[in-house]
C-alpha cells in the first residue's frame, strides 16, 4: 500500500527516485476503495491445484479480491469433474457483459500444437480481444504468455531440443518498472515447458518491454500497453512440490523427462526440494494487484 505524505515534503523526491510508492494528501483524499474483481481463465489440467496456487498469491495483500473462475466451453477438462466446473466456473457467455479489474490466463499442456490447432483457440482469441476493453490488466502465464505474444504481437514459439524444467536465475532488466519494485538484482523462478520464444523478436518489438530475463530460460517477464498486458513465461505460482509431481508423472508414463535443473538437492529426486522463489512470487502478484489493477482501474466502470 502507498505511503501518504504531505505534497511538498522534501523527502518526496528522494522516495520517488528510489521507486517508493507514495501518495500525497490531495490524491489520498480523492481515493475511493472497493473490492477488486479478478477473473481467472484456468486452462491447467489439474484445476483445483492451480486454483489453490493462484488464490494463495492473490490473497496475500491488504486488498479485498473477488475471484471469478472461467472455463472454456469448446473443450472440457478430463481431469476435473463436471460437477466442480458447473459449481465454481462460469462460461465466457455468462460474464462477457461484465468488466473486470484484472484477469489471469494460465498455462496449458498444449504447447506441442500449433496455436490454431488447439481445440479452444478461437474461443481464447475472442476472450483475449475482449480483455482489451473489459479488463484493466491481464496477466498471462507460461503457454498463456506465448498465446498472448502470438495473438497480440505476432511473436511465435519454437520447440526446444529438451524440456526447459527447473529453477533458474533471472535478472532485472528494467528497475524502473513498478511490477518489479522490491525485486533483488537476481532471483529464482520455476519453468516447465517444451517451447520458447525469441528474445530478439521481443527486444525489437516496439510495443513490448522486456523486464526480466534468464540466461538459461530466456525471456521471462514482459509488459505491453502500460501494463494492460503482462506476459510471464514461467510458473511463479508453482508450489515447492509441483515440478517433482510433474517429473514423477512423466516417469510413470514411460517418458524420459530428465531431472528438473537446480531443483532436487544434489540432484537427488528422493530429497525434498527447497522453495527459493516464494518471496518473489508473492511480491510480483502484490505489485501487479497494487500498481496495475488497484491503482489503474476505475472506481466505477462505465
Amino acid at each position: 500500500m502507498p505511503i501518504k505524505i504531505p505534497k511538498l515534503l522534501p523527502a518526496r523526491e528522494i522516495l520517488e527516485n528510489e521507486n517508493i510508492f507514495i501518495m500525497d494528501e490531495e490524491r489520498a483524499n480523492q481515493q475511493d476503495i472497493r473490492p477488486l474483481n479478478i477473473l481467472i481463465l484456468n486452462l491447467m489440467p489439474e484445476k483445483q491445484k492451480a486454483e489453490a496456487q493462484l488464490l494463495r498469491l492473490l490473497g496475500n495483500t491488504p486488498l479485498q479480491v473477488n475471484v471469478t473462475f472461467l472455463r472454456t466451453v469448446t473443450y472440457e477438462s478430463k481431469n476435473t469433474s463436471h460437477l466442480h466446473l458447473e459449481q465454481f466456473y462460469s462460461s465466457f457467455k455468462e460474464i462477457k457483459n461484465k468488466k473486470f479489474d484484472g484477469m489471469i490466463i494460465t498455462g496449458a499442456p498444449v504447447e506441442h500444437l500449433p496455436f490454431e490447432e488447439v481445440n479452444y483457440w478461437e474461443e481464447l482469441t475472442e476472450i483475449m480481444e475482449w480483455t482489451k476493453e473489459a479488463v484493466t490488466s491481464t496477466l498471462h502465464i507460461c503457454w498463456g504468455a506465448q498465446a498472448a505474444l502470438y495473438h497480440h504481437f505476432g511473436i511465435g514459439k519454437y520447440k526446444l531440443e529438451g524440456k526447459c524444467a527447473g529453477i533458474f536465475s533471472h535478472f532485472v532488466n528494467d528497475r524502473t518498472e513498478k511490477l518489479l519494485r522490491g525485486f533483488d538484482d537476481s532471483y529464482f523462478a520455476p519453468h516447465s515447458r517444451h517451447t520458447n520464444i525469441s528474445i530478439e523478436e521481443v527486444e525489437h518489438h516496439p510495443d513490448i518491454k522486456l523486464l526480466s530475463t534468464s540466461e538459461e530460460a530466456g525471456p521471462f517477464i514482459m509488459s505491453a500497453n502500460q501494463g494492460r498486458q503482462i506476459m510471464i513465461t514461467g510458473h511463479f505460482e508453482y508450489d515447492s512440490q509441483t515440478l517433482a509431481d510433474e517429473y514423477y508423472r512423466d516417469m510413470k508414463r514411460g517418458l524420459d523427462p530428465g531431472l528438473p535443473e537446480n531443483y532436487f538437492p544434489n540432484d537427488d529426486p528422493n530429497k525434498k526440494p527447497l522453495n527459493n522463489w516464494r518471496s518473489h512470487a508473492h511480491l510480483l502478484f502484490s505489485n501487479w494487484l497494487n500498481y496495475y489493477v488497484y491503482q489503474a482501474t476505475p472506481f466505477q466502470w462505465d
